[in-house]
């Protein structure tokens, strides 16, 4: 399968930051019975520096005592949403400018694709300077800096990251229940009581299943809305628009079905962060476009 240059460049980002923080030791500690260092509300900022590592400290730490605090007082599943959403709506403002481009470039996907479309097969000089002279004169038309819109990926990851691992490491998620789930149950050891006659195991069944829904249309909407808008082009044009390629399905669907296996053996308290992690991107992406509407009526207005 060939992968289009967006897809590479996401890819290249993912795998040397993954390298990064793994190398750093930002992997989640355990004790000498393969147990998860649970952070409490007694263990310190110092504490987890002297005998962790930066990343632990600086980023994991503070996120993990905020659901810690918050959890007597709201319930650990609420806890868990207002922080996810909180930094996620941080990040959003921080990273505003990048997030735009990178929906942007997903919104113009499907005129990329029919550039290279155009000279695939063609790997001469002159072929190669005119596909990237109009992939430039499309950005350009749209006003996307595609390097800008990798900061993002850059800002976003780290901090996601520690987000995921706080959650594994706070002792009131680790310790508390949600609607009568024990949070470290996986969804799988729900779905096998439920099979062996434990009503209570469906509830199991039924956060993995959200979670999914989630995902998927976390996934989807982006790409729903390129379609959309590729869809509204070729109408003020007369044309039938630009089939989409099957690059990016098979992409998607590949990794939705990894997350969908990682859910269904992640602790109960991992599948309803990230239910709840896509439910917010799902409404980052609708802000974005409204943003990114307006911006192109009033630049029409303009003209």
């Amino acid at each position: 399968m060939k992968l289009t240059p967006r897809m590479k460049k996401f890819l290249t980002v993912f795998a040397v930051l993954t390298v990064v923080l793994t190398v750093s030791g930002c992997t989640v500690p355990r004790d000498a019975d393969g147990q998860i260092v649970l952070i409490k509300t007694t263990t310190t900022f110092s504490e987890t520096m002297s005998s962790e590592n930066w990343f632990s400290a600086i980023f994991v730490w503070p996120l993990a005592q905020w659901i810690n605090q918050m959890s007597p007082v709201v319930g650990v599943g609420l806890a868990i949403s207002i922080v996810t959403i909180v930094v996620n709506g941080v990040l959003a403002l921080l990273t505003l400018k990048s997030t735009v481009a990178m929906q942007q470039m997903q919104l113009i996907q499907p005129e990329l694709e029919k550039i290279q479309r155009k000279y695939e097969g063609r790997d001469d000089d002159t072929s190669k300077m005119r596909q990237a002279s109009e992939m430039q004169a499309l950005y350009k038309k749209y006003n996307i800096n595609p390097a800008g819109s990798l900061l993002v990926t850059f800002i976003q990851f780290p901090v996601i990251m520690a987000m995921y691992m706080a959650v594994q490491r706070s002792y009131a998620v680790a310790t508390g229940t949600f609607m009568g789930m024990d949070l470290q149950t996986k969804p799988l050891a729900g779905l096998q009581k439920a099979i062996g006659g434990d009503v209570s195991g469906w509830m199991y069944l039924v956060l993995f299943v959200f979670m999914g829904i989630c995902q998927f249309f976390s996934m989807m909407l982006p790409q729903w809305t390129a379609r959309k808008k590729a869809e509204q082009e070729a109408a003020k044009h007369h044309k039938k628009p630009e089939k989409p390629s099957t690059q990016n399905k098979i992409m998607q669907y590949y990794m939705m079905g990894m997350i969908l296996i990682f859910g269904l053996m992640w602790p109960a308290a991992m599948a309803l962060y990230w239910a709840i992690n896509s439910l917010v991107n799902i409404a980052k992406t609708y802000l974005v476009q409204k943003y990114i509407d307006k911006q192109n009526v009033a630049k029409e207005g303009n003209q």
